[in-house]
């Protein structure tokens, strides 16, 4: 029987072949990038199994955004920040489902270089009906001096001061995927050793996909230039067999990854009685915005590149599009 060398890097031995490209490298962000991993995995356990115990349904409390939070929202909360809190390499974190950012007050801690911005269940309204669900993150060098306890201007970063930011999708398989700007790769959770490991290397946005996402429902809250663009959308034939295809699962993780992989147009605009949109730019735009522009993508607001607007409070929301970066060019036309 013929032996075949078939060596897959798992996360750990990936992020640590990395380290050694850069030899004055500390080793922090890869831990952090291992603390987050792990986390992704006792919330993976939870997700498989949410069914069969009581971890479905709300919590009873609603987050600051005044959105019923669901029990499974507030585990996998409280599994990031456990995670983060017990490593050696995060001075804080804050959380869409913290009304405040924490700083880790012990001295490890507050001698870390990074503070990590997180969604930790995006598309929680999907879990009671079995839609992929998905965390993300985002990781910032600290803006305050070491030795000192993190403060508000360490999380109230531009989002092009992100050193690293990635997300997992809980879906038909899970997966961890993260850009740092020397690339973006995504890892798969191998549940027989449970690892995640090196499925995606490289991962570039085609420049054209066929695929625009978007809520319908709200088409005549948008604006004209918006609407333009859907018409359009639904009428091309730039010789890919007729229009583009509309895919919109309502779970933003789940949305934009089918995006970025085989390329399309992700949008949540503004509306009439939200002109401000609707996601957050610290814990949903910016992550998703320096992924895509490590892979080649673009995303906006609609009106100026995502990742240079200066954050002014921790739960501040944005309109967002993102996605391959000749449909991007093709939307801004209308825009």
């Amino acid at each position: 029987m013929q032996n075949i060398d078939r060596k897959v890097s798992t996360l750990d031995e990936f992020t640590i072949q990395q380290l050694r490209n850069f030899p004055t490298a500390t080793g922090e962000l890869s831990g952090l990038l291992r603390d987050i991993g792990l986390a992704a995995k006792r919330v993976n356990v939870e997700v498989n199994k949410a069914g069969l115990v009581d971890i479905l349904g709300d919590a009873g409390s609603t987050n600051v955004q005044g959105e019923d939070v669901k029990k499974l929202d507030v585990f996998a909360n409280n599994q990031f920040m456990g995670a983060l809190r017990h490593g050696i390499s995060c001075a804080g974190i804050a959380s869409e489902e913290l009304d405040e950012y924490i700083a880790f007050n012990d001295e490890v801690s507050k001698n870390s270089k990074y503070v990590c911005l997180f969604d930790p269940l995006d598309g929680s309204g999907n879990i009671d009906v079995n839609v992929s669900i998905g965390t993300i993150f985002g990781v910032y060098r600290r803006a305050t001096p070491k030795g000192e306890i993190a403060s508000a201007p360490d999380f109230l970063q531009q989002g092009k001061k992100q050193v690293a930011a990635g997300y997992i999708v809980y879906g038909s398989s899970t997966m961890l995927v993260y850009a740092t700007r020397r690339g973006v790769n995504g890892f798969t959770l191998d549940p027989s050793i449970g690892e995640f490991c090196l499925s995606h290397p490289n991962i570039k946005c085609p420049e054209f996909g066929k695929i625009y996402s978007v809520n319908h429902g709200n088409f005549f809250r948008y604006s004209e230039g918006v609407r333009n663009y859907i018409d359009a959308c639904q009428k091309k034939d730039k010789g890919n067999g007729g229009p583009y295809t509309q895919r919109y699962i309502g779970s933003m993780v789940s949305d934009v990854h089918r995006n970025l992989i085989k390329g399309g147009i992700f949008m949540y605009p503004g509306t009439t009685d939200k002109p401000g949109g609707k996601l957050r730019l610290l814990y949903e735009c910016n992550p998703f915005a320096f992924i895509l522009e490590v892979a080649g993508g673009k995303a906006t607001d609609g009106k100026q590149r995502i990742l240079d607007i200066q954050p002014e409070t921790l739960h501040q929301r944005s309109p967002l599009f993102i996605g391959s970066k000749g449909m991007m060019e093709e939307l801004e036309s209308y825009l």
